[in-house]
């Protein structure tokens, strides 16, 4: 009997097959059997298999029509002989130590069910995967999902090791359709005596990017989200049976996840009696805390679809996309002052958003004039209309990160207005918002302040009609204004910066070189400038990506402390997921972070590849591509 059972349905994954179990026969618990269940596959990933199982005995594959993943690992678990239980997508991979440590760990406890975090995995490059970062920031030995609400997003089957004799007293089987996971993961949560949750990264969930290749994508098909919701409806039931104080944590979940999916279908296609009244069903059975734990904008949209009323959804969904959608808000009570959304559509036990109104605020311009750095901005409070109240005061401040110390710009009345606010990709939508003003003089630096050579944050704060909100000033870095060029003030360089958040702020700094030039020239990226010292080594240019920390390399041209450099953007890894982010340096053995004084912000098309030339939160030359 080996020690676990590893189970990998799969169906039309013959690009991905193979690497999965290359994955999983190079564990470091070798205890194992892997059996492979052939979901009807239209490719020749059964060969995949075949060649594998050729060269390592605990390799079974069993071959079925397509009748759905479900009955695939159903299959499976009939098979299945270990002490242990686990499951594997055909398309995914498990880190070497993964099953060593779920099991040990289970060893050690004597929990049912051990889970680990999980990393997505997009072509070469490992991201955090936003569905597990919270509940697995932090390991805890036996614990239960009622003690640890944040597993409630922890659906899925395949981050876990189950204890076998647990699995066959629940009982547990999937239900033949999609979404099969989700009902028996929560089933094994609810179920377990104790749980075990690991910090470690156990599991790469792959992110295809053919076009239509995983039930993500299609998420929006009636047969897909028929499947989804039959399984929520599942969920649910379960909860309120089993755990009804988890309820609450699962709807507010299901509410931002699903209900998404579910509002986009039904506002842009057909979505059929059937589905609607599934989805309607759910709804049904949501508590009103739990609706108000979704925004105003989707809160009012999944009202609509709850009510059918879905030529109103169909409006009111197309206003949100756009930016268009801006409720008013009111104020109601004076020692306990409340704030409410105004739609008519949305009744008035769920318009509170008191818990909602946070400040946001942008620059519409920052320069350089005379010296002294002037900046106009705009703060508004989300996508509301603040006419309600008329007239506040906002005043702005610049807050070094190391020490908190404070330099005040600006202290004013403001009456909100509307604006059209420039969006990415060139749109534009209305914007109700206060505007803003300031002056930064170089001068108001302490002797003592510009020794530290710090980063100062931009901060803007609103007061008025009960409210006191602050928010650092932040845009998306692709959209105006530029960042304008640094200046010198008693040899400590003044840099406007912009984190790769967005958000502004001043850098101070020493240089050890300076870039004086930075173009694109018939497809490459040509900069030049001077260093200071240098040294003993070579240069050379390299690039970092920020996301993971790949690094590519290019030479650099010296003519005495001059330097110059030419990158080839069409020779640049290419962009992984929506964006990604360069830092050019220089390498001599030391780093040397050059300072980029041209202001221009320019942006190039070389190859349909789309990049941006940008300064970096120190300064230096940063390259993005989109």
């Amino acid at each position: 009997m080996p020690v676990i059972s590893v189970i990998v349905p799969f169906h039309n994954v013959e690009k991905y097959i193979g690497p999965c179990l290359d994955s999983i026969s190079e564990q470091t618990l070798s205890d194992l059997e892997v059996i492979c269940v052939d979901d009807g596959s239209r490719d020749d990933g059964y060969t995949e298999v075949e060649a594998r199982q050729a060269a390592d005995p605990r390799i079974r594959l069993i071959r079925q029509p397509n009748q759905g993943v479900g009955r695939a690992r159903n299959v499976g678990l009939v098979q299945a002989t270990g002490r242990y239980l686990a499951f594997v997508d055909g398309d995914d991979t498990v880190p070497r130590e993964a099953f060593k440590r779920l099991v040990s760990s289970l060893e050690s406890t004597g929990s049912d069910l051990a889970c680990g975090n999980v990393m997505r995995l997009y072509r070469n490059l490992l991201i955090p995967s936003w569905a597990h970062r919270e509940a697995f920031a932090t390991p805890v030995r036996r614990t239960h999902i009622t003690r640890h609400p944040l597993l409630i997003r922890d659906r899925m089957l395949w981050n876990k090791v189950y204890r076998r004799a647990f699995w066959d007293r629940l009982g547990l089987s999937f239900p033949e359709r999609m979404y099969e996971d989700q009902p028996v993961a929560m089933a094994a949560h609810v179920g377990a005596r104790s749980v075990d949750v690991l910090s470690k990264v156990v599991y790469h969930w792959r992110q295809r990017d053919e076009p239509g290749s995983s039930i993500t994508q299609r998420r929006l098909e009636p047969g897909n989200l028929r499947d989804r919701f039959l399984s929520v409806l599942q969920t649910a039931d379960l909860l309120a049976r089993e755990a009804p104080k988890l309820r609450h944590d699962f709807d507010c979940d299901t509410l931002d996840i699903d209900l998404t999916v579910a509002v986009e279908a039904a506002a842009t296609k057909d979505v059929g009696p059937e589905l609607l009244d599934l989805m309607v069903r759910y709804l049904d059975g949501v508590s009103r805390e739990s609706w108000l734990s979704a925004p105003f904008e989707h809160r009012l949209q999944v009202h609509l679809l709850h009510r059918r009323r879905l030529a109103e959804l169909a409006e009111v969904f197309e206003q949100a996309r756009d930016g268009r959608l801006q409720p008013r808000i009111n104020p109601s009570g004076l020692l306990r002052r409340r704030w409410y959304g105004r739609h008519p559509a949305m009744p008035g036990h769920l318009s509170e958003v008191s818990a909602e109104l946070t400040l946001t605020a942008r620059l519409v311009s920052l320069e350089w004039r005379d010296g002294v750095l002037t900046g106009v901005g705009r703060a508004a409070l989300g996508r509301f209309d603040a006419g309600a109240l008329r007239r506040v005061r906002l005043s702005a401040w610049l807050a070094e990160r190391a020490t908190g110390e404070i330099i005040r710009l600006s202290d004013e009345e403001s009456v909100p207005a509307w604006e059209n606010a420039e969006l990415e990709e060139g749109v534009t939508a209305p914007e109700h918002a206060f505007p803003f003003a300031f002056a930064f003089d170089p001068a108001a630096f302490t002797p003592a302040q510009l020794a530290r050579r710090g980063h100062w944050n931009l901060y803007v704060q609103l007061k008025g009609h009960g409210l006191k909100l602050d928010a650092k000033v932040a845009g998306p870095r692709w959209l105006p204004p530029p960042v304008p060029a640094p200046r010198r003030r008693s040899g400590v360089w003044l840099v406007p910066a912009r984190s790769s958040k967005g958000a502004w702020g001043l850098r101070l700094r020493h240089a050890q070189a300076v870039i004086g030039e930075c173009r694109v020239d018939d497809g490459d990226l040509v900069f030049s400038g001077r260093i200071n010292d240098l040294g003993d080594g070579e240069p050379v240019v390299r690039l970092r990506r920020k996301s993971d920390g790949e690094e590519m390399y290019f030479p650099v041209a010296l003519a005495g402390q001059d330097f110059s450099a030419r990158v080839p953007l069409a020779g640049i890894d290419e962009c992984v997921g929506r964006e990604s982010w360069w830092e050019v340096v220089l390498d001599q053995g030391r780093l040397i972070r050059p300072l980029m004084r041209r202001a221009e912000r320019q942006v190039a098309t070389v190859d349909d590849r789309r990049f941006l030339i940008d300064r970096s939160e120190d300064g230096c030359l940063l390259l993005a591509e989109r």
